[in-house]
């Protein structure tokens, strides 16, 4: 009796259904997280020159293995998603004050300035003026954390508050921040230069503020007086070569697309009065019929088409991002250039990386550095599962102002050793 109740044993083939079953989940796992890709030091792109010598012997980052958090750090997607929720962590609040500019057009520019902590590696008065990313700020947390490394390195900090990404300040002009548009930032920098003029400048941009910066700085050469150098990271670098691959799901690049449409709506739209309210002179070419397109676009080029280009008057989309992309200004740039992009970032095509690569090829002034992981503006470091507060953007950015302030101090001294021997 007791034998008939005892419970038959399960075939062996269902351990093994079990077993393929944890086998193809910890596959999925590992092929999500790139588990098994390298750590390796970033490939780097230039010529041969005194100054890529120095910047070698002087940046150890750039020949560094660079090791994102173990568990998560490998994947792009998880990096990217990570400085878009978090930020950064256990972000500093550095203490500034804001500054306010009138442009000519009735628009309010707003930036804010931060005083160095420290006294600067070469003794120099050094400022760094930053252009954030897409409707970003100075209180974003990833400018939080930079600019408080920076103030304790020696730097001033200037960063620009794009026009209409603060939810406190009031748009006073029928216009907001474009793909790139210079005005604004151009004013900042004047503002810096008048105001201290024993300062020299470095150049930051992250993101859509990397192609306003380099857009600036090959407008004219005038922009390039006192810059010591300029640094862009995580750009795209021509806009109208990336809106097909913004389209494609490859690497989930609609889906971020979508994203970043959505949150542009929300600022739009909460700037409606100052854009679109009946007492507003709007451009000839924006129509209130731009506003109830602008519900239904579930894409950054949509609302490109439909609404930014023509606060400036363009006629049509192609023509916006050839003008405002700064792929036609780069090849005026003549101050050290380091153009910085991770090869795992989910928003910049790798096509796109080719003009970054060509440019290096033909200039000696510029250098291009693709690490494998990153994705777009992480850069997370940490052993494990947890990143330190500092990322590898972070002091990758002040270690490369750091030495272009020392190549720059050499070159003066041996100027006035020469003048005093002759």
């Amino acid at each position: 009796m007791n034998a008939m109740l005892e419970t038959p044993e399960l075939p062996a083939v269902f351990d093994g259904v079990k077993l393929a079953a944890v086998a193809a989940v910890l596959y999925v796992i590992v092929r999500c997280l790139n588990l098994k890709s390298p750590t390796a030091p970033p490939d780097l792109y230039f010529q041969d020159s005194g100054l890529s010598r120095f910047l070698l012997k002087s940046c150890p980052l750039l020949t560094k293995e660079y090791i994102p958090p173990l568990i998560w750090g490998k994947s792009g997607h998880i990096q990217t998603a990570l400085y878009g929720k978090m930020g950064r962590v256990r972000s500093p609040h550095p203490y500034g004050h804001r500054k306010f500019i009138t442009m000519s057009d009735g628009a309010t520019s707003t930036f804010d300035l931060f005083e160095p902590l420290a006294e600067h590696c070469v003794g120099d008065d050094v400022t760094m003026v930053i252009c954030p990313g897409i409707a970003n700020h100075s209180e974003k947390q990833y400018i939080r954390t930079f600019v408080d490394y920076a103030q304790k390195n020696g730097y001033r900090c200037a960063v620009l508050n794009h026009l209409g990404a603060l939810p406190n300040i009031e748009l006073t002009s029928p216009r907001m921040f474009t793909y790139g548009c210079t005005w604004e930032f151009g004013a900042m920098v004047n503002y810096i230069k008048k105001t201290y003029p024993q300062t020299q400048l470095v150049v930051v941009g992250f993101s859509l503020g990397g192609n306003i910066v380099c857009k600036y700085l090959g407008e004219t050469q005038a922009n390039q007086e006192k810059v010591l150098c300029c640094v862009s990271v995580c750009q795209g670098y021509s806009a109208l070569r990336a809106q097909e691959t913004f389209m494609q799901w490859d690497q989930c690049r609609r889906f971020y697309n979508f994203l970043m449409a959505d949150n542009m709506k929300k600022i739009i739209l909460s700037h409606r009065q100052a854009l679109f309210g009946d007492h507003v002179k709007k451009p000839q070419s924006l129509e209130d019929t731009d506003l109830s397109r602008l519900y239904t676009a579930t894409s950054l080029m949509q609302i490109d088409d439909n609404v930014m280009r023509k606060f400036h008057g363009y006629n049509s989309l192609k023509e916006y991002y050839e003008e405002e992309s700064c792929m036609r200004y780069l090849h005026r740039i003549y101050v050290p250039l380091m153009l910085v992009n991770a090869a795992d970032d989910p928003l910049v095509h790798e096509s796109l990386l080719t003009i970054p690569k060509s440019l290096s090829e033909k200039r000696e002034n510029v250098m291009f550095v693709l690490p494998l992981h990153g994705g777009h503006l992480g850069f997370f470091e940490g052993s494990v599962l947890f990143p330190e507060p500092l990322t590898w953007m972070d002091k990758l950015v002040v270690e490369y102002a750091n030495a272009i302030c020392q190549w720059e101090r050499n070159k003066s001294q041996c100027s006035d050793t020469e003048q005093m021997e002759a």
